[in-house]
């Protein structure tokens, strides 16, 4: 990976420009537990991650955007003028919806030049996509001094992902990367959009992210499919349930009392819904007592209804997980993402990290013949603009609206 801060010095060189250069750095992030509960407004528990992504920013004085991806090596020009479709190359469609998102908010915008480096690894589940619609909005709104809170800025960067790329995600991976913070881990209502910042209080063990190698997109994979399904069994219940407007309102008892009413895989993906989002309530109240056993017990859990109920894992996670779970030290192990290949996250003794990374990589190739990577990280800062402090959001010192 580039280094991340060279994005000001490549803007400089590919673009001319007398005004002020802006660089934002938005991070990656990963998903403790809560997984496809945020569309279905449930809870989540995210973190941002020290793997980040790099946005260098300038105005130019008409309505011209140009962008570099450093990680593609790909130039592209358009005006503000035309925004309305998609196009190729298709890495271009996530600049192109946060700009057709912010106009449709009503943000008047001048043309501008970008560099985009991309630190976070692409198809691995990490929101590499979420950290370049953050990155971008964010310096694109510092160049203008316009300020605005998380939830705002996650929802413009959301509608970007549904309503222009055409991934019907939900909230999650935006809202922690706009409002992360250095050591904690975010409990987020998605559906109030009411959040607390959770202490990690890791002590002797550490989270360790490890890449199964099977990349996945979403908007091809069955991300779409599976929220459509939660559609379906919330109709279906709506039908005896007058008052619930999403999952996130049924019990368990009450979809097992309506079970004989809907398909099997229907009840399965209602049951992992409901079921997680009691996973993160518990998580929570165990992370705030340092209670690292209670919250691996329950991190394995998840991954057992992603699996057996969603079905959205795939057999090299689901071996990576097995692996990760017979080695000493580590107290959890679960798919973590929109799922389809990816990413486990894994809670491990510091004193094993280095005997987890060697067995899970030796046994992990020797039957996939894919090496995996590993990735060691802490809760990160969310998103913030190096041209004003290496540890403040951008929206410090900027004007509010």
């Amino acid at each position: 990976m580039q280094d991340l801060f060279q994005v000001k010095d490549i803007l400089a060189q590919r673009f001319t420009g007398d005004d002020k250069i802006v660089t934002v750095v938005a991070p990656g992030r990963v998903n403790l537990i809560g997984e496809h509960t945020d569309y279905n407004d449930g809870f989540v528990l995210p973190m941002a991650i020290d793997m980040q992504t790099s946005v260098a920013a300038r105005l130019r004085n008409d309505n011209l955007i140009r962008i570099y991806s450093v990680a593609f090596n790909e130039t592209i020009s358009f005006s503000l003028d035309r925004m309305g479709k998609k196009q190729n190359p298709p890495w271009s469609n996530i600049p192109r919806g946060i700009l057709w998102a912010l106009i449709c908010e009503g943000i008047k915008l001048r043309g501008c030049d970008l560099v985009i480096g991309t630190g976070v690894p692409v198809g691995a589940g990490l929101s590499s996509s979420a950290a370049v619609e953050v990155g971008i909005s964010t310096a694109i709104l510092s160049l203008i001094n316009f300020a605005m809170a998380p939830a705002r800025l996650a929802k413009i960067c959301q509608r970007a992902e549904n309503d222009f790329v055409g991934t019907q995600c939900g909230i999650m991976d935006q809202f922690i990367i706009a409002a992360g913070k250095k050591g904690q881990a975010l409990y987020l209502d998605c559906r109030s959009l009411d959040f607390q910042h959770i202490p990690l209080m890791l002590g002797d063990y550490r989270f360790v992210i490890c890449h199964s190698g099977v990349k996945r997109s979403l908007v091809t994979a069955g991300y779409n499919e599976r929220r459509f399904e939660c559609e379906q069994g919330t109709h279906i219940l709506q039908k005896r349930l007058k008052n619930i407007l999403a999952l996130r309102d049924v019990s368990i008892e009450q979809l097992e009392k309506y079970q004989s009413e809907m398909p099997e895989h229907i009840y399965r993906r209602c049951r992992h819904v409901i079921n997680e989002n009691n996973l993160v309530q518990q998580s929570v109240a165990a992370l705030r007592v340092g209670n690292l056993h209670r919250f691996g017990e329950l991190m394995i859990a998840s991954h057992y209804s992603q699996r057996d109920n969603f079905e959205v894992s795939c057999a090299e996670v689901d071996l990576l997980v097995d692996l990760a779970l017979g080695i000493k030290g580590v107290l959890g192990a679960r798919l973590t993402g929109g799922g389809f290949g990816g990413c486990t996250i894994n809670l491990v003794a510091s004193e094993s990290v280095a005997t987890f990374k060697h067995m899970v990589a030796s046994e992990y190739e020797r039957r996939t013949n894919i090496k995996p990577q590993f990735y060691t990280t802490s809760a990160a800062q969310g998103v913030h603009c190096l041209s004003m402090g290496d540890s403040g959001s951008f929206a410090e010192g900027a004007r509010h609206h």
